[in-house]
């Protein structure tokens, strides 16, 4: 790559990364939340919240990395009780405060290093989200084997996480910039390197690995419009996630329903 070719990669990079931090303010400078929130949060697409179809109502529920409660109170409507913990100590008081207003008196959240061993016994949950959290772990296999003990035998991991081969991903790299998605990433994948990382916690996926929406340079600034505009950002979400749809090998990560290996 040219030293113009690298300069131009490097005035979008810097857009699309400034852009996310920028778009999660705004919705709190906006009004449209008292606290920062990403805006993907706060539209309905099914697609985000992938992993509702998997619960049933008769479910109990690990939500391990759970943040600000935005999966945990979706999942909380779906299942029989849910419980989730983080140690964001940050980000866990808006996912009390929602649990709170919604009134969800089967969820519980509590802090925890959830790379240290679960304080919960051999094979006590049907299911456990884990989602996008992987990628911000060391170590990863040792979380995925604690989730594999506290899960029943058939039991689901409803995992996801970061692809790192996307023609944008190769695009940062080749300028020699940095290529994760997030500078809190301690890995991203590919396919075969997010199953194999499953497989040796003890896992198989059950069923194809799901694309999210595409990994375009100009994420950013969708973000940020979408702190100005949930109807815009809706829109464009929209075409992202049609875009990875009709090709998965571009989309920005993985996500994957998984059992336990026989």
């Amino acid at each position: 790559m040219n030293p113009l070719g690298r300069l131009a990669v490097r005035a979008v990079d810097v857009v699309n990364r400034r852009g996310k931090a920028l778009g999660v303010r705004l919705v709190r400078w906006t009004g449209k939340r008292p606290y920062a929130i990403h805006p993907k949060h706060l539209v309905d697409h099914p697609w985000h919240d992938w992993y509702l179809p998997h619960l049933s109502s008769g479910d109990r529920v690990l939500d391990v990395g759970c943040a600000n409660g935005a999966h945990l109170v979706r999942a909380a409507t779906h299942c029989r009780t849910i419980v989730g913990f983080d140690y964001d100590l940050a980000q866990l008081p808006i996912a009390a405060r929602t649990i709170r207003e919604r009134g969800l008196d089967n969820a519980r959240i509590f802090a925890w290093d959830i790379t240290g061993a679960f304080p919960f016994p051999d094979r006590s949950f049907d299911a456990a989200l884990f989602l996008d959290v992987i990628e911000h772990l060391v170590p990863r296999v040792g979380v995925l084997r604690e989730i594999h003990r506290v899960l029943t035998d058939d039991g689901r991991l409803l995992v996801s996480g970061p692809n790192r081969e996307t023609r944008w991903r190769r695009t940062l790299r080749e300028a020699g910039l940095f290529s994760y998605s997030d500078p809190d990433h301690k890995i991203e994948y590919t396919r075969e390197e997010f199953l194999a990382e499953l497989a040796a916690a003890g896992f198989e996926s059950d069923g194809p690995v799901m694309p999210v929406v595409l990994d375009t340079p100009w994420a950013g600034a969708i973000d940020t419009l979408g702190g100005l505009s949930l109807g815009l950002y809706d829109r464009l979400s929209r075409w992202k996630r049609e875009a990875a749809l009709r090709r998965p090998e571009e989309s920005t990560g993985f996500r994957v329903v998984a059992r336990k290996r026989r």
